[in-house]
């Protein structure tokens, strides 16, 4: 799968090229801000019209993963929808399509900032999760946590590309739908939130680890097609 593969509060973990995590102990796949929704929603409060094929992109995204993992339990990490209305705004192609992926697997949603209420999707709703030594929550705030929110990224040859943040305290995952843009690494909220010595797991072709970067790069990196 290309993915990474890593030690977290003492659990094992695959960062994959997707954005998602894998935790092969517990069969459960992981993604964070999927903003599914998002071209509707734009649409419905007359702002910047986007392709109207992002949900298609990312439940495609999300299908190879569960495919590829065989993952019996699924952890979406908050904004999961773009608000309150993008769930009952789904086509109903990708509505059902959603529930033939949640079919059979325990779903959990966590809500985030852009959900903060349970959608008819179905699946359990929390504002937090624990599962053994890890929390599960939107946005950093504590230890052996895993979170999501800030939608990081980082440059590789002067392109664009989301990543994962890991440190010994915290994990962030990038944003896994199409079309969320993100947060460049140096920005001061993420230097804060890590620790030195902090890695950057880039996304891609395959997940590469690099130190992550504290400083803005000296030359401005390019916007790259798998940019999200």
């Amino acid at each position: 799968m290309n993915g990474h593969a890593f030690f977290f509060a003492g659990v094992r973990l695959t960062a994959l090229p997707s954005g998602a995590l894998w935790w092969p102990a517990e069969r459960l796949l992981c993604v964070s801000d999927l903003h599914l929704g998002k071209a509707e929603r734009l649409a419905r409060r007359g702002g910047t019209l986007l392709p109207p094929y992002e949900t298609q992109a990312t439940l495609a995204r999300l299908e190879a993963d569960l495919e590829a993992t065989g993952a019996e339990r699924v952890l979406c990490l908050g904004d999961s929808f773009d608000d309150g209305a993008a769930a009952d705004g789904l086509a109903e192609p990708e509505r059902l399509w959603l529930r033939r992926l949640m079919t059979g697997r325990d779903w959990i949603w966590i809500l985030g900032n852009h959900d903060p209420a349970p959608t008819a999707c179905g699946g359990s709703h929390r504002a937090t999760a624990v599962l053994g030594p890890l929390t599960f929550r939107h946005i950093a705030e504590g230890e052996a946590e895993v979170s999501g929110h800030y939608h990081p990224k980082c440059a590789l040859a002067g392109r664009a590309r989301p990543c994962f943040l890991l440190d010994g305290r915290r994990l962030i995952l990038p944003a896994y739908g199409a079309y969320t843009g993100g947060l460049w690494c140096h920005d001061p909220a993420l230097v804060a939130l890590m620790q030195p010595g902090a890695l950057a797991i880039l996304t891609g072709a395959k997940a590469i680890p690099l130190p992550m970067p504290r400083r803005a790069p000296q030359t401005r990196p390019r916007s790259s097609s798998f940019a999200r």
